[in-house]
């Protein structure tokens, strides 16, 4: 790992983020879960401390933005909104990537005064075990993390399914606003199904697009609205039992705080601009 975070300096010099940081973020780019158990590992080694590992962390959740793009906006996203529509909700995403890349290396230039040397120790002393043998003790190594982060998801799933039974997500009503932004009547069912399901409120909103029953403009609001009262409900449900069980209940309702802020704020920012058009 201390040779593949070299790939990483590039990207990441001009932060103050430890050699640790810079190789879980590395593996970001295909598990966002495996990088942040590098960095609990990291912590609990004593190589970062509270505010470097939420900075790991929410710099760990930018790969995840390129992978969404590749995965779902692409071929999901564009051809059900179609360019001009489309094309917009993949800038957001392009947009939240950086601005949170951004945020980390302005943050990491005032919560860390000087870089770390430390780094996870790869095992390696110069003689590489056979394969068979690397798996088993890698396993060994990181079974106990990895029994305690599957107890603790499935608490916290168990939980989240019981508060949507109780009709906990249902005070995330989108009535009352929708008459406030003026979007059209017919776009209530897309704005709610969105909330729910992406996917399918995108699956609605398409053909009222195509059907020019709603401008490109008063889609673009649907979108940024909709995501705007869908972040919190997928961190609740997802994110949050995600992260408490890899960084425990405190840590993990920060960085997923911090993080879900941060994506609602520029969903704001935006919604505020497409509005003044209006």
């Amino acid at each position: 790992m201390k040779k593949l975070s070299r790939l990483t300096r590039p990207l990441l010099k001009h932060t103050n983020l430890p050699e640790s940081c810079r190789s879980a973020f590395l593996v970001a780019i295909g598990s966002t879960v495996a990088a942040n158990s590098m960095v609990v590992q990291a912590k609990d080694k004593g190589c970062i401390n509270d505010r470097e590992a939420i900075l790991c962390a929410l710099l760990n959740s930018t790969p995840a933005y390129v992978r969404g793009i590749i995965t779902y906006q692409i071929p999901i996203i564009l051809p059900a909104l179609g360019p001009v529509v489309g094309g917009f909700y993949v800038m957001v995403f392009i947009i939240s990537a950086i601005v949170k890349f951004s945020v980390v290396i302005i943050l990491s230039k005032f919560w860390i005064k000087e870089q770390k040397s430390c780094t996870l120790d790869d095992g390696h002393n110069g003689n590489r075990p056979p394969l068979k043998e690397a798996m088993k003790a890698s396993f060994k190594k990181e079974k106990k993390l990895f029994f305690k982060i599957a107890t603790i998801y499935l608490g916290m799933t168990t939980l989240v399914f019981a508060l949507r039974e109780q009709g906990f997500f249902e005070i995330f009503s989108v009535l009352p606003l929708a008459d406030l932004f003026g979007i059209p009547s017919e776009s209530i069912i897309p704005l709610t199904t969105y909330i729910a399901s992406p996917i399918l409120g995108v699956s609605l909103l398409g053909p009222m697009i195509g059907e020019g029953s709603i401008s490109y403009l008063q889609a673009m609001i649907i979108i940024m609205l909709g995501s705007m009262f869908m972040l919190p409900i997928f961190s609740i449900r997802t994110l949050l039992p995600r992260y408490i069980s890899i960084f425990g209940p405190k840590l993990g309702v920060k960085i997923v705080t911090i993080s879900t802020g941060m994506s609602i704020l520029i969903r704001l920012t935006i919604l505020l601009i497409l509005l003044s058009i209006i």
